[in-house]
């Protein structure tokens, strides 16, 4: 490498360092806050960030939380592909592959139309149903990565992430004694909180709450609806392309570099040749990203503009998720 390349690094490392920093370290306050208070360590990695919003205004941190916001979740959202094997996906038979397929395909839709219905952009359906029926909070951060740029962007993302994680960790509450309700078998049960529940760490604790069973058939079920982000991410980035909503006047990629790096992560880890100890440290990696990049996000957000949503895009999440196990619950008895 050139001395003139060298210097350049340099500089620009010295340039993102501060605002990583501060990212990283938000990021971990929320780590320790979550271990020791049991919520989503999402929701603490925003409301961190938001209390530290005046750092993106101006000065040294601002380009470092821009670069931690884009770039770091983008590998982040890569990173996921390890969590997923074809192997699990085939254990389950095809009906709950279908089922996952299904649920994804017509929330997504259903979203949508409900966005343009309560006056909202399509795309607004887009991310909101995605992160409902795909896995929560990552899903948001990947989708709005993969969509258009535009002035509501970051708002909507960050909403969408605050409301996922409130409304997941209800479920984790909730849905077992629905389970219960329903007396749903062991595998029946991990098949409901697998398909329904928005976040993995919310589907593993709802589900070995009940028993081992329920536990290993509710991961695998949602570890196939995370499975589902890289079809959906193309077809965002399709819908981009076509509309070419892009105000700097790019096109965006057909595959995002991110979306392919999910893809070959997932067929690496199907060899079964990748080590306990990698794959879990890619995973916590992964963690690590969109935790960092979470907290970069709430600092480029004003409070001010995220109180004034009002209460439709409320009732749009609730429902999207009453929608989601309504439509579980009726396609169980074909599943199982």
């Amino acid at each position: 490498m050139s001395a003139i390349a060298l210097v350049h690094v340099n500089s620009r490392v010295r340039e993102l360092a501060p605002g990583f920093i501060v990212s990283l370290i938000a990021a971990a306050a929320a780590s320790f806050l979550s271990e020791h208070y049991g919520a989503p360590v999402m929701l603490f990695a925003l409301l961190l960030g938001m209390a530290l919003n005046f750092l993106s205004v101006d000065g040294k941190c601002k380009a470092g939380i821009e670069f931690t916001a884009r770039t770091v979740l983008r590998i982040g959202v890569a990173l996921l592909g390890m969590r997923i094997t074809l192997e699990q996906i085939a254990g389950l038979g095809w009906k709950p592959v279908a089922l996952v397929v299904i649920l994804v395909a017509v929330t997504i839709s259903v979203s949508v139309l409900a966005a343009k219905a309560l006056g909202f952009q399509r795309l607004f359906g887009m991310l909101t149903g995605g992160a409902t029926a795909i896995c929560g909070a990552s899903a948001a951060l990947a989708l709005a990565a993969a969509l258009p740029n535009h002035p509501q962007k970051e708002r909507a993302t960050l909403f969408t992430v605050i409301g996922v994680s409130a409304l997941s960790t209800l479920a984790m509450i909730l849905y077992p004694m629905i389970a219960n309700w329903f007396a749903l078998s062991p595998q029946a049960a991990g098949v409901f909180l697998g398909a329904t529940i928005h976040d993995v760490a919310q589907v593993v604790g709802a589900g070995y709450s009940m028993s081992p069973e329920t536990g290993d058939t509710a991961t695998v079920v949602k570890l196939m609806r995370v499975a589902m982000l890289l079809p959906v991410i193309v077809t965002a980035a399709m819908i981009t392309r076509m509309q070419g909503a892009d105000p700097t006047g790019k096109r965006p990629p057909l595959l995002p570099w991110f979306a392919v790096g999910f893809l070959i992560l997932a067929c690496v880890n199907s060899t079964g040749w990748v080590p306990a100890a990698v794959q879990g440290g890619v995973n916590e990696l992964s963690r690590w990203c969109l935790v960092v990049s979470i907290s970069a996000l709430g600092m480029k957000t004003q409070l001010k503009e995220l109180a004034s949503v009002g209460i439709k895009p409320i009732l749009l999440m609730v429902g999207e998720t009453a929608f989601l196990v309504a439509l579980v619950l009726a396609l169980m008895h074909w599943v199982l």
